[in-house]
């Protein structure tokens, strides 16, 4: 799929998530609704879900895909825990290059995760993407995952116009 066939696609997919988003607040049912249509409509995404901060752990939320990871340990170690760390996106075309990369299925091979905020912005969790293919993402998906991310507590319409 082209660049420009991709970037498209982000904005089909955060218009209809707009439309399901309006049906209900709930933050479960629009992280399942989010993963379940990225999950289908991007054919590089190999797992798509969430991890929650809970109690100083990230633990595993709606997702699609392979079974996961319940909690991710060591803490402050691999991909999700950088993105948290940092409070910003991880892009990574080679996760088994990556400092501290915790394998929850070794067919994944590259992966994009970005920050979870509340609508005061702070970061509950992340939005977890991984590939079987190496250097599936770049900074199409990891501007629309931002996008989507946002949406789920209603962050964006907070801070910003985005459509």
């Amino acid at each position: 799929m082209s660049e420009q066939a991709r970037a498209d696609r982000y904005i089909r997919i955060r218009r209809q998530l707009e439309r399901e988003f309006a049906k209900t607040a709930d933050v479960t049912a629009r992280m399942a609704t989010a993963a379940a249509l990225l999950h289908h409509k991007m054919p590089h995404f190999f797992w798509t879900g969430f991890y929650l901060l809970r109690g100083g752990e990230l633990i595993v939320g709606p997702y699609q895909g392979s079974l996961a990871c319940l909690v991710l340990r060591p803490q402050h170690s691999g991909v999700c825990w950088a993105c948290v760390d940092r409070a910003e996106p991880v892009l990574v075309a080679d996760v088994h290059a990556f400092p501290g990369h915790i394998a929850c299925d070794s067919r994944s091979r590259s992966e994009v995760v970005v920050p979870l905020r509340d609508r005061a912005g702070a970061v509950v969790g992340v939005f977890d993407i991984d590939s079987d293919q190496p250097g599936a993402f770049d900074a199409i998906d990891q501007d629309g995952l931002v996008a989507v991310a946002d949406m789920i507590h209603g962050f964006a319409a907070a801070t910003d116009s985005r459509s």
